[in-house]
């Protein structure tokens, strides 16, 4: 359930854009990714963080998107959010006992971590820093060499994509980790 309000005004944006253009595309977004924070956390009774700072990128480039009738400001809001991302991830590193992927992880419930060192930890956590700084890099050269159209598919399946791709090697390397009875 918690996958449909991440990916539900996604849709709607893809949907209301080849409804009607960017514009009224982004009014359907920042409409519905408020309201998915607001579901979400009288749901859950907690505010998924990640989700809650994507919507206020997405106001404020959806903001001066509107102000000045230029869709670069949302071109560059993904590309900006990932970066920041990538920015927490890095200073994790170095100011914090535990790097946030470890954080990440530690939140599902029923995965044993312990086998998993310090320095595998601090290794996956600068994998996290490079996938946020490519993505956003990757977006913002199909923005540039793309049609809008094109674009727009891309922030909706192809960002998509790759963060499950993403998350999904993750996912593998560690229960890899964790199931190898003989790792250090």
């Amino acid at each position: 359930m918690n996958l449909l309000f991440e990916f539900l005004p996604l849709f709607l944006f893809l949907g209301a854009f080849l409804y009607k253009g960017i514009y009224f595309a982004l009014v359907v977004l920042m409409i519905a990714m408020p309201l998915g924070v607001l579901i979400k956390y009288i749901r859950t009774k907690s505010l998924d963080k990640m989700y809650f700072w994507s919507t206020i990128f997405l106001l404020i480039a959806g903001g001066l998107t509107l102000y000045f009738r230029n869709p670069l400001f949302l071109y560059w809001k993904p590309t900006v959010f990932y970066w920041v991302v990538a920015l927490a991830f890095l200073g994790s590193q170095f100011f914090s006992e535990v790097p946030l992927v470890q954080r990440f992880f530690g939140l599902v419930d029923g995965l044993s971590l312990d086998q998993i060192s310090a320095a595998q930890w601090k290794k996956l956590n600068l994998v996290w820093v490079l996938f946020f700084v490519g993505a956003g890099m990757l977006n913002i050269y199909v923005a540039y060499n793309f049609e809008q159209a094109t674009w727009v598919k891309f922030k909706v399946f192809g960002l998509m994509a790759l963060t499950f791709i993403f998350m999904l090697v993750q996912t593998l390397w560690i229960a890899n980790l964790i199931g190898d009875d003989d790792a250090p």
